[in-house]
Protein backbone atom coordinates (compact mmCIF):
# COMPACT_ATOMS: atom_id res chain seq x y z
CA UNK A 1 0.00 0.00 0.00
CA UNK A 2 1.08 3.68 -0.72
CA UNK A 3 1.94 5.76 1.64
CA UNK A 4 0.27 8.96 2.41
CA UNK A 5 2.62 12.32 2.15
CA UNK A 6 1.82 13.19 6.14
CA UNK A 7 4.69 15.56 7.02
CA UNK A 8 5.31 18.54 4.69
CA UNK A 9 8.19 19.05 2.86
CA UNK A 10 10.09 21.44 4.86
CA UNK A 11 12.23 24.96 3.97
CA UNK A 12 15.76 23.38 4.12
CA UNK A 13 17.29 20.11 3.95
CA UNK A 14 20.44 19.38 5.44
CA UNK A 15 23.03 17.50 2.88
CA UNK A 16 25.76 15.66 4.27
CA UNK A 17 27.69 14.42 2.11
CA UNK A 18 31.73 14.75 2.31
CA UNK A 19 31.18 14.59 6.28
CA UNK A 20 32.74 11.12 6.74
CA UNK A 21 33.38 10.62 10.36
CA UNK A 22 32.03 13.44 11.65
CA UNK A 23 28.53 12.94 9.71
CA UNK A 24 26.88 11.27 12.95
CA UNK A 25 27.73 14.18 15.13
CA UNK A 26 26.86 16.72 12.65
CA UNK A 27 23.21 15.05 11.89
CA UNK A 28 22.19 15.30 15.35
CA UNK A 29 23.61 19.15 15.98
CA UNK A 30 21.71 19.62 12.53
CA UNK A 31 18.57 18.36 14.07
CA UNK A 32 19.32 19.74 17.36
CA UNK A 33 19.67 23.43 15.53
CA UNK A 34 16.28 23.03 13.78
CA UNK A 35 16.82 21.35 10.63
CA UNK A 36 14.01 18.91 9.80
CA UNK A 37 15.01 17.60 6.85
CA UNK A 38 17.83 15.24 6.01
CA UNK A 39 19.71 14.63 2.66
CA UNK A 40 22.25 11.46 2.03
CA UNK A 41 22.88 8.43 -0.31
CA UNK A 42 23.24 4.72 -0.19
CA UNK A 43 27.07 5.95 -2.09
CA UNK A 44 29.75 5.50 0.11
CA UNK A 45 32.47 6.95 -2.08
CA UNK A 46 30.49 10.91 -0.95
CA UNK A 47 28.18 9.91 1.96
CA UNK A 48 28.55 7.87 4.73
CA UNK A 49 24.56 6.57 5.01
CA UNK A 50 25.03 4.35 7.97
CA UNK A 51 26.30 7.46 9.93
CA UNK A 52 23.34 9.38 9.24
CA UNK A 53 21.57 6.82 10.71
CA UNK A 54 23.50 6.74 13.99
CA UNK A 55 23.37 10.56 13.82
CA UNK A 56 19.29 10.09 13.71
CA UNK A 57 19.01 7.30 16.55
CA UNK A 58 21.03 9.63 18.93
CA UNK A 59 18.62 12.64 18.21
CA UNK A 60 15.94 10.19 18.86
CA UNK A 61 17.53 8.97 22.04
CA UNK A 62 17.87 12.27 23.04
CA UNK A 63 14.04 12.84 22.89
CA UNK A 64 14.95 15.78 20.01
CA UNK A 65 13.09 14.80 16.93
CA UNK A 66 11.04 11.82 16.39
CA UNK A 67 11.02 9.56 13.12
CA UNK A 68 7.60 11.44 12.16
CA UNK A 69 8.92 14.70 12.59
CA UNK A 70 11.86 14.35 9.72
CA UNK A 71 11.93 14.51 6.07
CA UNK A 72 14.31 11.56 4.94
CA UNK A 73 15.96 11.80 1.26
CA UNK A 74 18.38 8.99 0.25
CA UNK A 75 19.66 8.09 -3.58
CA UNK A 76 20.13 5.35 -5.35
CA UNK A 77 23.69 5.76 -7.25
CA UNK A 78 24.36 3.51 -10.16
CA UNK A 79 27.81 1.54 -10.27
CA UNK A 80 29.69 4.97 -11.93
CA UNK A 81 29.02 7.21 -9.31
CA UNK A 82 30.06 4.59 -6.50
CA UNK A 83 33.40 3.21 -5.46
CA UNK A 84 34.05 -1.01 -4.25
CA UNK A 85 32.10 -0.10 -1.08
CA UNK A 86 28.73 -1.18 -3.11
CA UNK A 87 25.21 -1.32 -1.79
CA UNK A 88 23.72 -3.86 -3.95
CA UNK A 89 25.30 -6.92 -6.28
CA UNK A 90 26.66 -5.05 -9.74
CA UNK A 91 26.17 -8.12 -11.74
CA UNK A 92 22.15 -7.56 -10.97
CA UNK A 93 19.73 -6.30 -13.30
CA UNK A 94 18.91 -2.37 -12.40
CA UNK A 95 15.79 -3.40 -10.88
CA UNK A 96 17.42 -5.61 -8.69
CA UNK A 97 20.07 -3.23 -7.79
CA UNK A 98 17.45 -0.18 -6.71
CA UNK A 99 15.34 -3.01 -4.61
CA UNK A 100 18.95 -4.10 -3.11
CA UNK A 101 19.93 -0.33 -2.56
CA UNK A 102 16.75 0.87 -1.01
CA UNK A 103 16.63 -2.10 1.46
CA UNK A 104 20.38 -1.36 2.17
CA UNK A 105 18.85 2.35 3.49
CA UNK A 106 16.13 1.82 5.40
CA UNK A 107 18.48 -0.63 7.26
CA UNK A 108 21.44 2.50 7.21
CA UNK A 109 18.45 4.66 8.74
CA UNK A 110 16.31 2.93 10.91
CA UNK A 111 13.27 3.16 9.27
CA UNK A 112 10.86 1.44 7.14
CA UNK A 113 10.33 4.29 4.73
CA UNK A 114 11.99 7.05 3.21
CA UNK A 115 10.23 10.69 2.31
CA UNK A 116 11.62 11.05 -0.55
CA UNK A 117 13.95 8.31 -3.29
CA UNK A 118 16.27 10.05 -6.20
CA UNK A 119 17.71 8.76 -8.73
CA UNK A 120 21.48 10.31 -8.15
CA UNK A 121 21.96 11.26 -11.95
CA UNK A 122 21.07 9.55 -15.10
CA UNK A 123 23.12 6.75 -16.57
CA UNK A 124 24.04 9.05 -19.37
CA UNK A 125 24.89 13.13 -19.59
CA UNK A 126 23.20 13.16 -22.54
CA UNK A 127 20.43 11.54 -22.38
CA UNK A 128 17.66 9.48 -20.71
CA UNK A 129 18.60 6.12 -21.50
CA UNK A 130 16.92 2.28 -21.08
CA UNK A 131 18.47 1.76 -17.52
CA UNK A 132 16.72 5.44 -16.48
CA UNK A 133 13.75 3.86 -17.77
CA UNK A 134 14.09 0.57 -15.51
CA UNK A 135 15.25 2.18 -12.53
CA UNK A 136 12.54 4.81 -12.66
CA UNK A 137 10.26 2.22 -12.64
CA UNK A 138 11.92 0.04 -10.43
CA UNK A 139 11.77 3.42 -7.89
CA UNK A 140 7.94 3.12 -8.77
CA UNK A 141 8.11 -0.23 -7.32
CA UNK A 142 9.75 0.79 -4.17
CA UNK A 143 7.40 3.92 -3.67
CA UNK A 144 3.88 1.83 -4.57
CA UNK A 145 4.76 -1.32 -1.49
CA UNK A 146 5.18 2.03 1.01
CA UNK A 147 9.07 1.82 0.58
CA UNK A 148 9.59 5.77 -0.22
CA UNK A 149 6.33 8.47 -0.61
CA UNK A 150 8.19 10.80 -2.48
CA UNK A 151 10.14 10.09 -6.16
CA UNK A 152 13.11 12.54 -7.78
CA UNK A 153 16.19 12.93 -9.88
CA UNK A 154 19.22 14.56 -9.74
CA UNK A 155 21.99 15.80 -11.52
CA UNK A 156 19.50 16.14 -14.99
CA UNK A 157 19.32 18.52 -17.81
CA UNK A 158 16.05 19.68 -19.12
CA UNK A 159 16.75 17.44 -22.42
CA UNK A 160 16.68 14.74 -19.45
CA UNK A 161 13.28 16.07 -17.74
CA UNK A 162 11.93 16.22 -21.36
CA UNK A 163 12.73 13.01 -22.30
CA UNK A 164 11.92 11.55 -18.75
CA UNK A 165 8.36 13.33 -19.11
CA UNK A 166 7.90 11.71 -23.06
CA UNK A 167 8.85 7.83 -21.89
CA UNK A 168 7.11 7.82 -18.33
CA UNK A 169 3.38 8.49 -17.12
CA UNK A 170 4.64 9.88 -14.00
CA UNK A 171 7.57 12.37 -13.74
CA UNK A 172 9.07 13.09 -10.53
CA UNK A 173 7.95 14.99 -7.63
CA UNK A 174 11.45 16.66 -6.65
CA UNK A 175 14.44 18.00 -9.20
CA UNK A 176 17.94 18.56 -7.28
CA UNK A 177 20.60 20.02 -9.16
CA UNK A 178 24.03 21.52 -8.32
CA UNK A 179 22.87 25.59 -9.43
CA UNK A 180 25.14 27.89 -10.68
CA UNK A 181 24.78 31.19 -11.04
CA UNK A 182 26.89 32.27 -13.95
CA UNK A 183 24.43 29.38 -16.30
CA UNK A 184 21.16 31.16 -14.90
CA UNK A 185 20.92 29.22 -11.69
CA UNK A 186 19.50 26.57 -14.09
CA UNK A 187 17.11 28.74 -15.28
CA UNK A 188 15.58 26.48 -17.78
CA UNK A 189 15.27 23.32 -15.25
CA UNK A 190 13.73 25.87 -12.83
CA UNK A 191 10.88 26.98 -15.28
CA UNK A 192 10.71 22.85 -16.54
CA UNK A 193 9.42 22.44 -12.46
CA UNK A 194 7.45 25.49 -11.75
CA UNK A 195 5.65 24.26 -15.09
CA UNK A 196 4.98 21.24 -13.69
CA UNK A 197 4.51 21.55 -10.32
CA UNK A 198 8.29 19.81 -9.24
CA UNK A 199 9.83 20.96 -6.35
CA UNK A 200 12.91 22.26 -7.53
CA UNK A 201 16.21 21.56 -5.10
CA UNK A 202 19.45 23.47 -5.22
CA UNK A 203 22.25 22.43 -4.22
CA UNK A 204 26.17 24.15 -3.60
CA UNK A 205 24.23 27.38 -3.87
CA UNK A 206 27.18 28.57 -1.88
CA UNK A 207 30.21 26.79 -3.14
CA UNK A 208 29.30 27.01 -6.51
CA UNK A 209 28.95 30.54 -6.58
CA UNK A 210 31.60 31.95 -4.27
CA UNK A 211 31.97 34.72 -6.52
CA UNK A 212 28.28 35.90 -6.04
CA UNK A 213 28.92 36.57 -2.27
CA UNK A 214 31.41 38.71 -2.74
CA UNK A 215 29.48 40.85 -5.53
CA UNK A 216 28.65 44.66 -5.11
CA UNK A 217 24.54 43.68 -4.98
CA UNK A 218 25.05 40.79 -2.57
CA UNK A 219 27.39 42.54 0.22
CA UNK A 220 24.74 45.90 -0.64
CA UNK A 221 21.74 43.88 -0.26
CA UNK A 222 23.47 42.06 3.12
CA UNK A 223 24.06 45.34 4.48
CA UNK A 224 20.63 46.88 3.92
CA UNK A 225 19.31 43.75 5.69
CA UNK A 226 21.46 42.84 8.76
CA UNK A 227 21.99 39.66 6.92
CA UNK A 228 25.66 37.87 5.68
CA UNK A 229 25.73 37.27 2.11
CA UNK A 230 24.76 33.42 2.47
CA UNK A 231 21.71 34.40 4.41
CA UNK A 232 21.11 36.79 1.06
CA UNK A 233 21.36 33.37 -1.45
CA UNK A 234 19.03 31.19 0.77
CA UNK A 235 16.39 34.36 0.82
CA UNK A 236 16.40 34.66 -3.02
CA UNK A 237 16.50 30.93 -3.38
CA UNK A 238 12.80 30.82 -1.35
CA UNK A 239 11.69 33.57 -3.57
CA UNK A 240 12.47 32.04 -6.63
CA UNK A 241 10.55 28.69 -5.68
CA UNK A 242 13.61 26.94 -4.40
CA UNK A 243 14.36 24.04 -1.76
CA UNK A 244 17.93 24.83 -0.75
CA UNK A 245 19.98 22.84 0.71
CA UNK A 246 22.92 23.40 3.09
CA UNK A 247 25.58 21.42 3.99
CA UNK A 248 27.68 23.34 6.75
CA UNK A 249 29.43 21.98 9.85
CA UNK A 250 29.27 25.26 11.50
CA UNK A 251 26.90 25.71 14.37
CA UNK A 252 26.60 29.42 13.20
CA UNK A 253 26.30 28.84 9.96
CA UNK A 254 23.26 26.11 10.41
CA UNK A 255 21.50 28.82 13.19
CA UNK A 256 21.98 31.97 10.49
CA UNK A 257 20.99 29.99 7.15
CA UNK A 258 17.47 28.87 8.92
CA UNK A 259 17.33 32.25 10.05
CA UNK A 260 17.40 33.48 6.51
CA UNK A 261 13.82 32.47 6.09
CA UNK A 262 13.02 35.55 7.67
CA UNK A 263 14.97 37.65 5.34
CA UNK A 264 12.42 39.13 2.60
CA UNK A 265 13.82 40.60 -0.08
CA UNK A 266 11.63 43.00 -2.31
CA UNK A 267 10.84 41.67 -5.97
CA UNK A 268 13.81 44.42 -7.66
CA UNK A 269 16.17 42.56 -5.48
CA UNK A 270 15.24 39.23 -6.50
CA UNK A 271 15.44 40.11 -10.36
CA UNK A 272 18.90 41.74 -9.93
CA UNK A 273 20.19 38.56 -8.67
CA UNK A 274 18.50 36.68 -11.13
CA UNK A 275 20.27 39.27 -13.45
CA UNK A 276 23.46 38.59 -12.19
CA UNK A 277 24.31 35.48 -14.72
CA UNK A 278 22.70 37.98 -17.31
Amino acid sequence: MRRSQALPIPEFLYGTAWKEERTPGLVELALRKGFRGIDTANQRRHYFEEGVGEGLAAAYRAQVVTRADLFLQTKFTYRSGQDHRLPYDASASFSAQVAQSMASSLDHLGTDYIDSYILHGPASGHAWTDADAEVWEAMKKERDAGRARLLGVSNVSLRHLEQLAAAHSEIPAFVQNRCYARLGWDRDVRRFCSERKIVYQGFSLLTANLEVLRHPIIVRLAEDHRASPAQVIFAFARAVGMLPLTGTSSPEHMQQDLASFALELSPDAVQCIEDLAG
